[in-house]
């Protein structure tokens, strides 16, 4: 299978294998052999990642505490938060940001992008006006699995509540054409935001609020991993899904 997420690094950084072999200094076999799969010593690890401009523990996962081994099907997993709320914003934004093409964000109610990111909306409609796709889920006002999460939750601010304010905070966004807004009504056993080939997953978990849920961060690598698992699941319940 090789190192697919060095490759992809390399690919994104505009990286070849004798350039990259020129600045680390080293011959370009090597580099191939750590493309082909194995792991570099750890002054190679360092300054490779500084040269493509990406975490050391992403390209070479475990390499500090055990010896080389297949990613296998976690791949294409970035990081793991117990807790949403353990992503930093920072990281989010630089996510939203970065989105050239596509942007997927579906949830119950999405109310804390905005507020968590005071400029979201702004920098939407700019991406949109600039070709982004943006398609945006939340649960129906009137949706009967809305009101039993509702229940579950208990939460002092109301799912119901959440949504009305997010509906609110969309709505400019909803002027460009490239932005769809739509209600969903089926079972949401997780959220999803994609940012073009990366994204965020929160499983649901019983009576308990979204920022309390963990998150996984996916960055897709190729075809059938589980990032496009996630997307196929996105695009299930956008077609079942009605204009909003």
């Amino acid at each position: 299978m090789g190192n697919q997420r060095l490759r992809s690094a390399m690919d994104h950084a505009g990286v070849t294998i004798e350039g990259l072999a020129r600045d680390i200094e080293v011959d370009p076999k090597t580099v191939q052999r750590w493309l082909a799969g194995r792991i570099p010593h750890a002054r190679h690890r360092w300054a490779v990642a500084d040269r493509v401009d990406e975490d050391e523990e992403f390209l070479w996962p475990g390499a500090r505490r055990r010896p080389a081994e297949a990613l296998g099907s976690v791949a294409e997993l970035v990081a793991a938060y117990a807790y949403r709320s353990d992503a930093e914003p920072s990281r989010w934004w630089t996510l939203i940001t970065g989105a050239q093409n596509r942007i997927d964000l579906m949830g119950y109610t999405l109310y804390f992008l905005p507020e968590q990111h005071p400029d979201l909306i702004r920098v939407l409609s700019q991406k949109c006006a600039a070709g982004c796709r943006i398609r945006m889920m939340v649960a129906s006002p009137e949706a009967e699995s809305l009101q039993l999460r509702e229940v579950e939750e208990h939460a002092p601010i109301t799912l119901s509540a959440r949504l009305q304010t997010s509906l609110i905070a969309f709505k400019p966004l909803l002027a460009c054409d490239g932005a769809q807004l739509r209600y969903q009504d089926v079972p949401l056993y997780n959220s999803v935001f994609r940012f073009d080939d990366e994204m965020f997953m929160t499983p649901h978990l019983y009576a308990t609020p979204g920022h309390k849920a963990p998150l996984l961060h996916l960055r897709r690598l190729g075809p059938n991993g589980l990032f496009d698992r996630f997307a196929e699941h996105f695009e299930a319940i956008w077609a079942a899904s009605e204009p909003a």
